[in-house]
């Protein structure tokens, strides 16, 4: 690829760059040039010289790939990070995570949270990540601050918590936040009804109404474990994919995540529907719900991303632990060491997020013209060293320490291991405020 351009606000010259479209390529000696907040020239660094940049960054030994997609996760749970861990779903739901919440939450608890979050995001590798939690106005001025990029589906229930009373004022509130950031560059908004056995059937078949109207994503936990479905089928007679089908809220822009329990007449109805599959492996495991088949997902050409979870159930919001985890799941489960290769791990934390979160004409991949959301991985320091093959090195041997810079729309917001926008000392008093709060009113239970 090549541009006309002879001027560029800055000019990169790494060892490698990972496009990821064309899949599983890599460019050796090559550099990329962005101008405001676009990516505006990928073409032989002997060419490059011909551009002219205010700035230009020599990353030598580094690998410049876009930045990682996290497609489901709860980031303002990172304060409850180990909190109520080694126990299974519901009792960890119902017994500990939910009365904590119902204690603690606030709109600055998700302040907090979510500035947690973003600061483990950005040193591990993502740039952009998706959230279904309480309180999102306060998420998305989070975000928006920070200068990171985010899909708020904000959560719908039918029963009442901190943030709102019932399904109506869910949709509501959340309504009003789409309305209030509908300009930004940074956010966008979907919605987010919690799962099938916590949304009665007239409210998810509202959503599925205003979704089509307003052509908005819906993210929403399903299948999550195999209890989930046999419950569905005998409450209902029905399993709770059939049910989101039947009310019309299965399509391209749905998200499911986990999908744990999957018959193979579930695996054709996604596909023919163009619905999109969040895995969360580390999750999932943690909490013995069960692994989601990504490979006969990816024969029938569903579209499967992935999402980390919450800090609380994870207890991490690293993709590249996530992506490592995926690869080997896949390759455990199917007993065949094919199963998975490294650059369809890359391209389910990058375009595949991307794809799923209906950004990908935007992000996911480094292509001309493309959002400039990359990220710079370092890998000349032992624990990537020989490097026989870049791609097995980003999904095999990184563990997010090694990525050094990130940019989000041509912003840079790490510098050698730096943050632009997050004072870590004052974040970590505030954690720890937060922490001596929590365990206060756990020793007083």
């Amino acid at each position: 690829m090549s541009s006309q351009a002879q001027t560029a606000d800055t000019l990169i010259h790494p060892g490698w760059i990972v496009p990821v479209i064309p899949h599983g390529d890599v460019l050796e000696n090559h550099s990329i040039a962005i101008t405001g907040e676009r990516i505006t020239a990928i073409l032989p660094r002997q060419e490059a010289q011909a551009i002219t940049a205010g700035r230009v960054i020599e990353l030598p030994g580094h690998a410049l790939l876009p930045g990682l997609v996290n497609s489901h996760g709860h980031a303002a749970m990172s304060l409850l990070r180990g909190y109520a861990d080694d126990q299974p779903l519901m009792p960890w739901l119902q017994q500990h995570i939910w009365p904590a919440e119902a204690a603690h939450v606030s709109a600055d608890f998700v302040r907090d949270g979510v500035e947690l979050a973003i600061a483990e995001m950005i040193r591990s590798g993502t740039t952009t990540f998706s959230d279904m939690y309480f309180f999102p106005d306060a998420c998305a001025e989070t975000a928006q601050r920070l200068g990171m990029r985010c899909q708020i589906t904000f959560p719908i229930l039918d029963f009442p918590t901190v943030w709102a009373r019932d399904a109506d004022e869910y949709i509501s509130k959340g309504l009003a936040l789409r309305d209030d950031v509908k300009h930004s560059k940074l956010v966008t908004v979907g919605f987010g009804p919690h799962a099938t056995y916590t949304v009665s059937e007239p409210n998810l078949a509202k959503v599925a109404v205003l979704a089509a109207e307003l052509d908005v994503a819906v993210q929403i936990h399903l299948h999550e474990t195999r209890g989930e479905v046999l419950l569905a089928v005998e409450q209902n007679g029905e399993r709770p994919l059939d049910t989101l089908h039947r009310l019309g809220l299965l399509g391209p822009r749905t998200q499911c995540v986990h999908m744990t329990d999957l018959a193979q007449q579930d695996i054709e109805l996604l596909a023919a529907t163009g619905a999109h599959v969040v895995h969360c492996p580390q999750s999932n495991m943690k909490l013995a719900s069960g692994s989601c088949p990504v490979g006969r997902l990816q024969a029938r050409g569903v579209n499967v991303a992935l999402g980390s979870d919450s800090a609380a159930s994870n207890n991490d919001l690293n993709l590249f632990g996530e992506m490592q985890s995926a690869a080997l799941l896949a390759k455990l489960h199917s007993e065949d060491a094919t199963a998975l290769p490294a650059a369809d791990a890359l391209a389910m934390a990058t375009i595949n997020g991307a794809r799923a979160l209906g950004l990908d004409e935007r992000i996911g991949s480094l292509e001309r013209d493309k959002l400039a959301d990359m990220i710079a991985v370092d890998l000349s320091q032992p624990e990537t060293q020989p490097l026989h093959n870049v791609l097995s090195q980003l999904v095999y041997a990184c563990n997010g320490s090694q990525v050094t810079h990130s940019w989000i729309g041509g912003v840079q917001v790490m510098d050698g291991r730096q943050l632009r926008h997050i004072d870590l000392d004052a974040l970590g008093s505030r954690t720890r405020e937060w922490r001596s709060r929590i365990q206060a009113r756990r020793s007083n239970d």
